[in-house]
């Protein structure tokens, strides 16, 4: 291995993976998320050439713990409480792995977070039809919950209070 191959490989271990993926994918939607106490980053939905979404998930300043995350189905985050952005993606579907008939399209698994308060993600959603339920009249949102999911729970996973909201703009 030569030093050009090991500096190389440390400049992509700093940039992290989600840029170096997001650089090789199109992207389908973006959402520049915002929320309470100083939560920002982005939130991008890529097609992979399988025709696969991935989402890559690049977030600072989300209190320490598990957090529920979902793909909400209005892209509206004007309330205070981020209700504005409706329920979860369904598609049909009941609320989370562990039930029959789940989980809804927009259902990410829980994310942890550590003290630093970065939250960054790369997850694959299957059942996400991009033009009928991101790039739809009413559009749709990147939701951060103050909780964990219980991938149960009807209609949401009990994760509690929304905490960080992102329009998701279609590209």
């Amino acid at each position: 291995m030569t030093l050009r191959t090991i500096l190389l490989g440390a400049a992509l271990a700093t940039s992290g993976s989600i840029a170096l993926a997001e650089s090789h994918m199109p992207s389908a939607a973006t959402a520049e998320v915002q929320g309470k106490d100083g939560i920002s980053g982005r939130v991008t939905l890529n097609i992979t050439p399988s025709d696969r979404i991935l989402v890559l998930i690049d977030v600072t300043g989300v209190p320490a713990g598990t957090h529920g995350v979902h793909l909400h189905e209005t892209g509206d985050c004007s309330a205070e409480d981020y209700k504005s952005a409706g329920g979860h993606i369904a598609g049909g579907q009941q609320h989370g792995v562990m039930v029959e008939g789940g989980p809804h399209p927009g259902d990410l698994p829980n994310m942890v977070v550590g003290e630093d308060g970065i939250l960054r993600a790369e997850v694959f959603l299957d059942e996400l039809d991009v033009d009928q339920m991101i790039k739809d009249d009413d559009g749709a949102a990147f939701i951060i919950h103050a909780g964990a999911d219980d991938y149960k729970s009807q209609p949401a996973g009990n994760a509690g209070d929304r905490i960080a909201c992102g329009v998701l703009t279609p590209s």
